[in-house]
């Protein structure tokens, strides 16, 4: 572990960077102050996906789920049928583990695939009861049938639950056994319900891809951090894969030395961060302030650490805090307006009604009336989008 902590560079040759500029970078590469796409459509949104490198997936819906309201964030004209379709028709987009369950693109399949291989070698502790025959009795059942979901399965024994999230019927492990492994994909969905189809059938596969080696995934996982944050550290890079920091930090100091990636000091900070020289020459894009109510699962929200430096903001997910304890609220949403995290509304959609709740507003800083009136249009704009008025 000592390797990690050993600098890259010597001081005279760290590029000082203001947090403003970092955020101006930031903000860049997650299209929340440029365009990430000209279209619209499936290829818009598979575009978006491959950029940002993953978008998550999550089941709470008190208002539109995350992996939407993403998307929506970067693409006005974004319809919910366009991920569908990306993922079903054009299999542009699939479902794998990130750091958690997301939209990945389907040309980054390859670099999860040693992820597949190891959890086929060695399943989660969570899958011991799935035998092998069950697996295999499913998968045959499936390229004989086609594509299921859970709910086609009906001739299961009902088990009581040994988990809040878990499901009372016990194919449902075996479904999920077999995609973990990447002998099954998502082929579509219908809201949280999960069709599945053998995964080469899926893609029209003869022979699935070839996985990649380790230093592939490795040079993968910078390039994607790089792609989307601009400037990184390590932590962002390896968020929730600790175990790939000494590979990455080894890639970095090549990159460093072929001059492809220049070390990057934030003033008033000691942390270390990279970025490459492109992105540092870029000019940020200069557009009128804006106002996006973001998702709390967003991938600028989702790393709390760096969001806290970057932003000066510290969010507090709260749906599992109880009620007595919660200071922003049950599902609160940050709010971006001019490069700063100026508030954060804890939102509910009345779906009876068609409109949006707000239970409680916090509100950091000076609140003018140009920002006030950006945050309303965002308001209305997110509204519209949830109810399709």
């Amino acid at each position: 572990m000592k390797s990690l902590k050993r600098p890259l560079t010597s001081s005279t040759d760290v590029r000082s960077l203001s947090l403003r500029r970092a955020r101006q970078m930031w903000l860049d590469a997650q299209g929340l102050t440029r365009r990430l796409s000209t279209g619209s459509g499936p290829k818009a949104v598979a575009k978006v996906v491959k950029h940002l490198g993953y978008v998550q997936i999550d089941t709470i819906n008190v208002v539109e789920r995350c992996h939407h309201h993403i998307l929506f964030s970067r693409l006005p004209s974004y319809q919910r049928s366009d991920l569908n379709r990306a993922q079903s028709d054009s299999k542009s987009v699939f479902e794998y583990w990130t750091h958690a369950l997301a939209y990945i693109a389907t040309e980054d399949y390859r670099f999860y695939m040693p992820a597949m291989e190891r959890h086929g070698a060695s399943p989660h502790a969570s899958f011991a009861k799935v035998s092998d025959g069950e697996t295999q009795r499913l998968l045959e059942r499936i390229d004989r049938e086609g594509p299921i979901s859970i709910r086609d399965i009906d001739d299961d024994v009902l088990v009581e639950k040994d988990h809040a999230w878990a499901s009372r019927k016990p194919s449902r492990r075996v479904l999920s056994k077999a995609f973990y492994s990447g002998e099954l994909t998502v082929a579509s969905r219908s809201g949280m319900l999960k069709t599945y189809d053998i995964t080469t059938r899926h893609f029209g596969w003869k022979g699935a891809p070839e996985p990649a080696p380790e230093d592939e995934v490795n040079a993968y996982m910078l390039d994607r951090a790089l792609n989307s944050q601009a400037v990184v550290s390590l932590d962002s890079v390896c968020y929730l894969e600790a175990r790939r920091k000494p590979a990455i930090r080894s890639l970095m100091e090549r990159r460093v030395a072929e001059g492809q990636l220049v070390p990057v000091s934030l003033r008033g900070d000691k942390t270390e961060h990279w970025a490459t020289p492109g992105a540092l020459e870029k000019r940020a894009s200069r557009t009128e302030p804006q106002a996006k109510i973001l998702s709390p699962f967003d991938p600028l929200i989702i790393q709390r650490k760096r969001l806290e430096l970057f932003f000066g903001y510290t969010h507090r997910f709260e749906a599992y805090v109880p009620a007595e304890a919660r200071v922003l609220g049950y599902f609160a949403l940050p709010v971006l307006y001019d490069q700063r995290i100026v508030a954060a509304i804890d939102i509910k959609a009345d779906r009876r009604e068609r409109k949006l709740l707000i239970n409680k507003w916090t509100r950091y800083g000076e609140d003018s009336a140009e920002q006030q009136q950006a945050i309303e249009e965002a308001l209305h704009s997110f509204q519209t989008f949830q109810f399709d008025l």
